[in-house]
């Protein structure tokens, strides 16, 4: 017991004696590494003074070298100034000079004016004067015209003007009427001769083709065949063409219905085939139609082809070919519209050749003016706009685009091509036959030419002649005079062209009779 006493108390001084000795060795490492950060710390401060020291004598150095620069500069800039302004006062000194010199002779001027203008002041007081009794004098004479005419000045004015308007405005419409004429003769001649040359060589019949096309039978038994039983026949054949099949009493014949030309002619050569072949049922009708429509396709390109070649043009797209012999089975008022392109690309040729214009885009030009008419019951839009897509998308050049364009008066024309285009339409489609005209529509256009003519000042009786081509108007002679009948023509004229729409042109005469009358008794 006691020897485990002894044993701990050994080993508790053991232990602080140990702690003691760590201590003591502590205590002295950390003394050792103070004295040597000491050290270490007054070695840094010294080398940064030293570098310190060494920076601000280069500072200073480059300061004291900047500042001797910028004193040179100074220097330069400041001798530079004072060069100039030196110069400057030279100049302002020669200018003060000049102006001494200026104002001097601005004050002898001066006084030059003085008397000058006392001089002005001493006549205007004279003239004023003289100007005085001038009016007086003026009145008195007014007054003692006035006195002896009757009239105020005012008054003689007004007539004297109006009398100078009314024979200035005789004498304008003798010299107008003298120079259209001769102008009218002159450009009536050379047009004759054009027009007339053309027309001449494109001297072409006309048949004017309908809505409807007959087909002869053999019998009338073929009437039941064609109608099949309970209709299956006739049902079958309108809707695999489009048209209407009329089967009336008409001894041995159909009538095939519709407006589209081209479907119609298919309707009519397949029934006829049919009629031939004597086979007439929904599954034969089908195959016989479906057989003439890719007739009729190889027949559109050929007659494609063929107005290319009459018209000895060439380069054109195969698809723009194909829409132009569709024209064959087109119509416009009854006439064969590739007929009328034909017609109207031979007249503007001609007419171009003539007037050395571009003879290659008039004729192309013409030949598909109407081309929108070829697709314009399947597609939106006019004829025009769609046949200026059509010519773009295929290639063909601005100028025959304009030019077609321009046929209808929907553009204004900007080339000689696009005129003769338009003229070339117009000529094509009033030559007499070439167009059926509604009844209704061509009665209308004459009672309102009579209304136009009729609502002018003056006018007795008016008649629309020639188809509506001319309109003549008798005058009454005691309320207009021979002048004012050419200046009423040409009001006319005027509003004819505002107001209504024809073809070709319409001729405005205006008739004035003078009539005297004495009776002997």
């Amino acid at each position: 017991m006691n020897s485990d006493y002894f044993l701990g108390a050994a080993i508790l001084i053991a232990v602080l004696l140990a702690l003691a000795v760590w201590w003591v060795f502590l205590r002295r490492a950390a003394s050792r590494t103070m004295a040597q950060a000491r050290a270490e710390a007054q070695s840094v401060i010294a080398e940064a003074r030293s570098k310190g020291d060494a920076c601000i004598r280069e500072a200073e150095l480059a300061a004291k070298e900047k500042l001797l620069q910028a004193r040179s500069e100074f220097e330069k800039i400041s001798r530079k100034k004072r060069s100039e302004l030196e110069t400057v006062e030279r100049q302002l000194g020669k200018r003060e000079d000049s102006l001494v010199k200026r104002e001097e002779k601005a004050q002898q001027q001066g006084q030059e004016l003085e008397v000058q203008l006392q001089r002005t002041g001493e006549l205007e007081g004279n003239l004023s004067v003289r100007q005085a009794e001038l009016d007086r004098l003026l009145a008195e004479e007014r007054g003692k015209l006035e006195q002896i005419s009757g009239l105020t000045a005012q008054h003689a004015r007004e007539e004297l003007s109006r009398l100078m308007e009314s024979e200035a405005r005789i004498e304008a419409a003798h010299i107008v009427k003298r120079i259209e004429d001769e102008a009218r003769e002159k450009a009536h001649r050379e047009a004759q001769r054009i027009i007339g040359m053309a027309v001449q060589r494109a001297a072409s019949d006309y048949i004017s083709e309908a809505t409807v096309s007959v087909v002869m039978l053999p019998s009338d038994e073929m009437k039941g065949r064609i109608i099949g039983r309970e209709g299956r026949n006739i049902r079958t054949l309108e809707m695999a063409t489009g048209v209407d099949l009329i089967v009336d009493d008409t001894p041995e014949a159909v009538i095939l219905s519709g407006f589209d030309p081209f479907r119609r002619e298919i309707a009519r050569v397949a029934l006829e085939r049919l009629i031939a072949d004597g086979r007439i049922h929904p599954a034969r009708i089908e195959e016989v139609v479906e057989k003439v429509k890719a007739e009729f396709e190889d027949l559109i390109r050929q007659e494609g082809e063929a107005a290319v070649l009459e018209l000895n043009l060439a380069d054109f797209h195969p698809e723009l070919v194909r829409l132009l012999g569709r024209l064959r089975f087109r119509t416009s008022y009854g006439q064969n519209v590739l007929h009328h392109s034909k017609e109207v690309a031979f007249l503007a040729g001609t007419m171009a050749a003539e007037l050395k214009a571009d003879v290659h885009v008039a004729k192309r030009a013409g030949l598909f003016h109407d081309i929108g008419k070829a697709v314009d019951r399947e597609m939106d839009g006019t004829h025009l706009e769609i046949g200026i897509d059509l010519l773009r998308k295929y290639g063909e050049t601005e100028a025959v685009v304009h030019a077609m364009a321009c046929h209808h008066g929907d553009y204004d024309p900007e080339t000689v091509e696009a005129v003769l285009v338009t003229a070339s339409d117009a000529l094509s489609a009033a030559r007499p036959g070439a167009r059926r005209e509604i009844l209704e529509t061509y009665v209308k256009r004459l009672e309102k030419l009579e209304e136009i003519a009729a609502s002018f000042k003056g006018v007795q009786k008016t008649y629309a002649i020639q188809a509506g081509r001319e309109v003549r108007i008798i005058v009454d002679s005691a309320k207009l005079s021979d002048e004012e009948s050419v200046w009423l023509s040409k009001d006319i004229a005027k509003k004819v062209e505002a107001e209504l729409t024809y073809p070709g042109q319409v001729k405005v005469t205006v008739i004035r009779e003078t009539r005297s009358v004495e009776f002997a008794r």
